[in-house]
């Protein structure tokens, strides 16, 4: 893996290169094995939480695992293009605008024991700008070379926090097309229900359900992009233990194998649906 300015990333996705890539402040990371008309993006996936923040913070390591979205890269590590935070969303959200991507409390809590200094606050952002930048220019290629464009969205999220049955899978599609893309997502929701997982877990695939896709990447492609489907996709923590932090790697492992049969055939089809 290389690691790269965030100049140098654009670049070479407009000399359409295949690489692989760390940024230079390691904030992301974005793999390009072939250019394809479907993206993979884990944004809540990163932990790291700069040093300069730990004596600051009100929340402790686990809390912040918690509310993050572990193994949601590895799930899909395996399609041509992948991209990823590596930073804890605690230090910045990729998944809010960039005006509200710093918390100032998290579930209830407030995050800083003291107000965090400009430059802190300053780091940050630009880490988050830097990201979109990097997110434009991928989107804007691919939208050049196909007709259009697919991102699957990747999330999970804390189950035994809900006092009813939750979905396995749920699809968040408030802020896309659904007179356009409505059959397509219906595919998806579809397929996600007939995954069979290890451990008995039971699948279930609902569509806005316990959450509605109201997330800035989903918003700031298709805002800025006509030709791009964004699907927001969010499992459930049944891969893992919430309360220890024990990953369940045979579950990830399957998730994974399976979404490999999975979003190709997605692809295919929305490839061939007149949207």
């Amino acid at each position: 893996m290389l690691k790269c300015s965030v100049d140098d990333i654009i670049q070479r996705i407009q000399n359409e290169e295949l690489f692989e890539a760390v940024s230079e402040d390691y904030s992301f990371t974005l793999k390009i094995d072939a250019y394809v008309p479907y993206v993979c993006g884990a944004v809540h996936d990163g932990h790291q939480f700069r040093k300069s923040l730990w004596d600051n913070c009100t929340h402790t390591e686990h809390e912040r695992w918690y509310e993050e979205d572990p193994c949601t890269k590895e799930m899909v590590q395996s399609h041509p293009i992948v991209i990823a935070g590596c930073d804890s969303r605690f230090e910045y959200d990729l998944n809010r605008p960039p005006e509200t991507a710093i918390y100032k409390d998290a579930w209830g809590k407030e995050l800083w024991k003291e107000p965090l200094p400009i430059k802190e606050r300053e780091l940050s952002r630009q880490k988050h700008h830097n990201f979109y930048r990097v997110v434009a220019a991928l989107i804007q290629k691919l939208e050049a070379k196909f007709p259009k464009v697919i991102v699957f969205d990747m999330h999970s999220y804390n189950w035994k926090r809900w006092d009813r049955e939750v979905p396995l899978w749920n699809l968040g599609t408030t802020n896309i097309d659904n007179a356009r893309f409505g059959e397509l997502v219906e595919f998806w929701r579809f397929m996600l229900g007939n995954m069979v997982l290890p451990n008995g877990i039971k699948t279930l695939a609902h569509v806005n359900d316990t959450f509605q896709g109201n997330g800035h990447f989903l918003k700031f492609i298709t805002n800025n992009f006509d030709n791009t489907l964004v699907l927001a996709t969010e499992i459930s923590k049944v891969y893992c233990d919430e309360q220890t932090g024990i990953i369940f790697p045979e579950v990830v492992r399957s998730v994974e194998e399976q979404l490999k049969v999975m979003i190709p055939k997605m692809v295919r089809a929305f490839e061939i649906e007149n949207v």
